[in-house]
């Protein structure tokens, strides 16, 4: 395992490749873990688990991308004597931007199968469904067209609004997940190494994209590589909690014509925490439960450099991140990203100590 946690940290610490992104995303990558795949259902120590998380990017340019997610999931029949278990979750996301206030508004059941390889060993796969409508106000948007020769008349017909609706279509996707992990046990704390890696495929029937009749653009596929990992350091109160996630959506569409210059767009994130374990839980009773904070530093790739902050008091966790933006755009955005928060609570049966690492 020495071995395992020093690939995991130089492998996370030096990845690069370039970031065209599509889908929304949220820096907090650990705090999205239905975002990242769908096989993370009901895949975590605890019994329930439900998270918001907030995000608004590029306020100081106006009119900035605000998105809004809810995630709920649970294991259902989990218990010691079984091999198997289901996962049942539920996701739920608002991404809205711009004068027009483009919206795209989504709703996935997710339900995914895990199996004990071994005792230290879990493999889990998941299917989702859903829906996504797409709106706007249209009325909003001005146009070239507009301009009477000193400015743009926002009064003035465009002739264009006309064409533009609003629409729903379905979503399908799917991931499989696999974690390995190795417990040293003590009266006080158990010590955990864990690794998981997953590789998702969203939108896998290409939702047509129906913003004006006749439209022959349609969603592209989204790939999700991602790997997780915790890391307790023996005998102390510090653990390192290093991530890579890498995502590509889209190819260039042959079907729409060249002008549109329509490409396909990948990008990847990674990091890691250092958490700093306050209180320690009691292993049997329940009496106490364990605190910690955490700081990180996460890198998107030629975007944005990204501090962290995750305070963690038993069942319950907020975290926040922020966007110092790098990349080109830095001269519009004033190097401000954006700024996330996160909520979440697991339910963790503090009482069964034990059940906390039993998938």
């Amino acid at each position: 395992m020495k071995n395992l946690r020093t690939i995991l940290i130089v492998f996370v610490l030096t990845s690069a490749v370039q970031t065209r992104a599509q889908d929304i995303h949220f820096s907090q990558v650990s705090e999205t873990p239905l975002l990242i795949n769908p096989a993370n259902t009901g895949f975590f120590p605890g019994y329930f688990r439900a998270i918001v998380n907030y995000r608004s990017q590029w306020q100081s340019m106006g009119n900035p991308f605000k998105t809004i997610n809810l995630s709920v999931d649970a294991g259902l029949f989990k218990s010691k004597r079984r091999k198997a278990f289901l996962g049942l979750g539920l996701v739920m996301f608002q991404d809205r931007a711009g004068a027009a206030k483009l919206s795209r508004t989504q709703a996935m059941v997710n339900i995914s199968g895990l199996v004990k390889l071994s005792k230290k060993s879990v493999l889990c796969a998941r299917l989702y469904g859903g829906a996504i409508g797409n709106s706007a106000d249209y009325s909003k948007l001005t146009y070239a067209s507009q301009f009477n020769g000193n400015a743009i008349d926002p009064e003035a017909n465009s002739g264009e609004n006309s064409i533009y609706r609003n629409f729903t279509t379905t979503d399908l996707g799917m991931g499989i997940a696999y974690e390995a992990s190795s417990v040293k046990i003590d009266t006080d704390h158990d010590d955990v190494t864990k690794v998981r890696i997953g590789l998702a495929a969203y939108h896998l029937n290409r939702p047509k994209q129906e913003f004006a009749a006749g439209s022959v653009y349609r969603l592209p596929m989204r790939l999700v590589g991602s790997l997780f990992s915790n890391i307790d350091f023996e005998d102390t109160r510090f653990t390192l909690t290093p991530a890579f996630v890498i995502q590509k959506q889209g190819k260039k569409d042959k079907s729409i014509p060249a002008e549109y210059k329509i490409r396909g767009a990948y990008e990847f994130v990674t990091g890691s925490y250092i958490k700093v374990r306050l209180a320690t839980g009691t292993k049997t009773t329940g009496e106490k439960t364990q605190n910690a904070i955490g700081f990180g530093l996460f890198y998107r790739s030629k975007d944005a450099l990204i501090p962290k902050l995750i305070l963690e008091l038993g069942d319950y966790a907020i975290g926040m991140a922020y966007d110092v933006n790098i990349s080109g755009y830095k001269s519009a955005s004033k190097s401000n990203g954006g700024f996330e928060v996160s909520l979440r609570y697991n339910r963790l049966a503090n009482s069964l100590f034990d059940t906390r690492s039993e998938f």
